[in-house]
């Protein structure tokens, strides 16, 4: 296992109705005039909205509020975000929904602190050294944003999608509510569960040798995933369900599962050009990604694939052939992942091959290169991107 520092100072406030506590606790973290971050209709229609400004004007908080978050959110509506807060003089921004609005809320944060474009940090040209305290009211178990330090970001002048990962974005508390998933349709949860999963895989695929206790607490968040989402599917009512999934998003992207390990990261940036690209929604690309990664790695550490297939897919090991093993684990996930109404293969979410040049020459190579499991170059980043279409 290598030297790590772990940090976490968010605070989470898991269970029912506890939105209604968001105005105390955005008072008691400093909080004079908010800026309420939210996407589209659904927190309107359902009156979670409503409900968090109530709780505002209850601890005698002004607030302003900007909607229009999409999916894969957009540089377009950070600027605005930045702009309409400096206005309002806001001093606390409160995301209500999922990811993409937390991960706009977050770049508006440290855009609020930097005299330069907020892109920098998703650039790579500056890193951020403050925010103003951003807070989070969460709506769809997936992305992790409400406990992760990274924040990822559409640039609409060439479509090019790019995270920024810095400790000081971290949110300082994080509301969730299990019931407040249970509207979601059945795609929305699969797909978050898959971005779930994802992150996950992303830090077990290591070279780091003796992680015996995080690839425990990996393979038992995977587990889990395996077991409650069908129940969801099946009963989106089931609260239990839908809390462990909840919890089971959180942790797998606050990092705990990933110290003292080198993480991979690989198939999120391959999956990054689909989402640019396709507007596909960012777990049902994944889905895509990860059988066709997985596939073209294996035989880098076929054991530790091998290790996945058992302990968590249930497959028998083979010793005289693990690579049998292996690839049984791989078609268990696209077994599992078809089940739960997923695409897995490039044509489902309107891919196209003649679109790899342009999916490759958009990828952001960091010394030429992806990910550390195994390296991955243009070349090896086109491969994959064709595995993709294989049946």
């Amino acid at each position: 296992m290598d030297n790590f520092q772990f940090f976490s100072p968010t605070r989470f406030i898991f269970g029912k109705d506890t939105e209604n506590q968001a105005g105390t606790l955005c008072k008691e973290f400093g909080a004079s005039k908010v800026f309420i971050h939210f996407g589209g209709g659904s927190v309107v229609r359902s009156g979670l909205l409503d409900r968090v400004k109530k709780s505002l004007s209850e601890a005698e908080l002004d607030f302003v509020q900007l909607g229009g978050v999409k999916p894969n959110p957009e540089d377009t509506l950070v600027y605005e975000g930045i702009k309409l807060c400096k206005q309002e003089n806001i001093d606390f921004i409160l995301a209500v929904g999922g990811g993409s609005v937390i991960d706009s809320a977050k770049a508006i944060g440290m855009g609020l602190c930097y005299d330069g474009d907020f892109w920098d940090f998703y650039s790579g040209a500056a890193v951020p050294e403050k925010t103003i305290p951003v807070a989070t009211v969460l709506t769809i178990s997936a992305a992790g944003s409400e406990g992760s330090e990274s924040s990822v970001i559409t640039k609409t002048d060439g479509m090019y999608k790019r995270g920024c990962s810095n400790d000081v974005i971290r949110p300082v508390f994080s509301i969730l509510n299990p019931a407040l998933t249970q509207t979601l349709p059945v795609y929305q949860t699969a797909a978050g569960a898959a971005d779930i999963m994802a992150h996950i895989f992303e830090r077990y695929f290591t070279n780091t040798k003796n992680v015996e206790t995080t690839d425990r607490l990996c393979e038992g968040l995977l587990l889990s995933m395996l077991r409650e989402l069908p129940k969801v599917l099946e009963d989106p009512d089931d609260y239990d369900a839908r809390a462990n999934i909840m919890w089971a998003g959180t942790v797998a992207h606050n990092n705990i599962i990933g110290v003292g390990r080198k993480q991979d990261w690989s198939s999120h940036d391959l999956e990054h050009e689909l989402s640019a690209l396709y507007g596909v929604t960012h777990g049902a690309g994944l889905a895509v990604v990860f059988p066709a990664w997985m596939k073209y790695t294996m035989n880098h550490d076929v054991m530790r694939f091998a290790q996945l297939a058992v302990r968590v897919f249930g497959c028998e090991m083979d010793f005289f052939h693990p690579e049998r093993t292996a690839r049984k684990g791989i078609a268990r996930l696209e077994q599992f992942w078809r089940a739960c109404g997923l695409p897995i293969r490039m044509e489902e979410i309107g891919g196209k091959k003649d679109d790899i040049p342009y999916l490759v020459g958009h990828l952001e190579l960091n010394g030429g290169t992806l990910g550390s499991f195994v390296p991955i170059g243009e070349a090896e980043a086109a491969e994959i991107y064709g595995m993709m279409f294989e049946k």
